[in-house]
């Protein structure tokens, strides 16, 4: 099985952040066939000119709108087609079975020249992949509800979609009032006596691993190594089981059995490591301005069997972590928290990254992190306030002293 296969299912806990959610309306003059309020995530594997496998994860834009090529067919097959940059877009058609509607076919289409999403990608044209799998379906006059993410998996693309609402040949061209929810959405009835307001872990939190082992990574263009890395990795994963409860996985990244991949260039810089069905993948950017680089994306994709949907993927575009000045490495033995969002976070141990201007593969001077000040500087100030108390003590005692030799005279 492909270790693409593996993460098929990565998709179904969403992103760290929710994905931008939009409105989308099919109409036939004044009259609207058609109504979809969705947020989507995408992830895609491709191969690059490197005949390396990649793995890229997006989600719907907020330039995303309906295409011209949407339309409702007569009032009988509604067909939303949602373009976004890049050339890519997502349709969906629908249909009508007596007194309901269902979604008949869902299809992607990403086109491989887009080199924002799809960097180095070996082909040319367009991927498209469609899906029957999805049960999306109702009443007429009911709007089907699903806030839980929802997957479905096309070989090499995975989409997920959350917080939908959809309704075809919607009265008064606006969702109905009456709902028909999803059943991930449904819970099972709470007692009467008992309210339920959070979920609560199956079992106790596992006990923290101890400290990760440091690896050292590296990223090669043509011009030899352009990125270094060293750092310990500890996971820290909170995640909905089948029963519908929370659990808590912490583990940690074995060097030993992680590969490290990537690319350069001179503003931009990704650290992709790979541990079995684990991938995590660092983005480092420059800010021109300031002259300093910092970790600006940070995303994770792994397997989780005991997990709902068997896997869980989460992702930040918009962090500012590791903060250097550029030519230099970024230091800090200090342990620190890199939190992605509220259900992912890496505890990081003895980092040291440098991910632009490597010169013969070695680090550059180090700049260090600010919580390693901190703790050079605690036990200065302890040391300083001690040595204060003595010289008080001493003080103390001298005076003292002196002043009870000054109740003697000689006679």
């Amino acid at each position: 099985m492909s270790f693409y296969r593996l993460l098929a299912p990565l998709l179904l806990l969403g992103f760290l952040q929710v994905a931008l959610m939009k409105r989308f309306e099919v109409k036939d003059g004044s009259k609207v066939c058609l109504l979809a309020e969705l947020s989507a995530n995408f992830s895609v594997n491709y191969k690059t000119t490197a005949k390396k496998e990649a793995t890229v994860l997006f989600s719907l834009p907020e330039d995303a709108q309906v295409s011209n090529h949407s339309n409702c067919n007569n009032m009988t097959a509604p067909l939303l087609i949602i373009s976004f940059e890049g050339g890519h877009s997502l349709s969906m058609n629908f249909s009508r079975v007596n007194t309901s509607y269902k979604m008949d076919v869902l299809a992607i289409s990403c086109n491989w020249s887009d080199q924002t999403h799809f960097p180095n990608a070996s082909s040319s044209g367009y991927l498209i992949k469609s899906s029957r799998s999805m049960d999306i379906s109702a009443k007429i006059n009911t709007t089907y509800k699903c806030t839980s993410d929802s997957t479905v998996h096309m070989n090499n693309v995975n989409l997920t979609l959350s917080h939908v609402r959809m309704e075809a040949f919607p009265p008064n061209n606006n969702f109905s009032s009456k709902e028909t929810k999803c059943p991930a959405d449904l819970t099972p009835t709470a007692p009467t006596t008992t309210l339920v307001t959070t979920l609560t872990p199956t079992t106790a939190a596992p006990p923290t691993p101890q400290n990760p082992t440091t690896g050292n990574y590296n990223v090669t263009d043509s011009k030899g190594i352009c990125l270094l890395a060293k750092m310990g990795l500890q996971l820290n994963i909170t995640y909905a089981t089948p029963d519908n409860k929370t659990a808590l996985k912490v583990f940690n990244i074995q060097p030993n059995s992680t590969g490290a991949d990537g690319n350069c260039t001179s503003d931009h810089a990704s650290l992709q490591l790979t541990d079995g069905p684990t991938k995590l993948n660092f983005v480092f950017v420059v800010n021109a301005t300031t002259s300093k680089f910092y970790l600006k994306e940070l995303s994770v994709s792994i397997d989780l069997p005991a997990a709902r949907g068997k896997a869980f993927m989460a992702k930040n575009e918009s962090l500012n972590y590791l903060q250097t000045t550029l030519g230099k490495s970024y230091v800090c033995r200090s342990e620190q928290t890199l939190q992605v969002n509220p259900n992912f976070s890496i505890n990081a141990f003895e980092i040291q990254v440098q991910p632009f201007r490597v010169n013969d593969s070695k680090y550059a001077t180090a700049e260090e992190c600010q919580m390693d000040k901190d703790n050079m500087l605690i036990p200065i100030i302890v040391g300083a306030a001690l040595a204060g108390l003595v010289l008080i003590v001493l003080i103390a005692y001298l005076i003292g002293r002196k002043r009870s030799h000054a109740g003697y005279q000689t006679i």
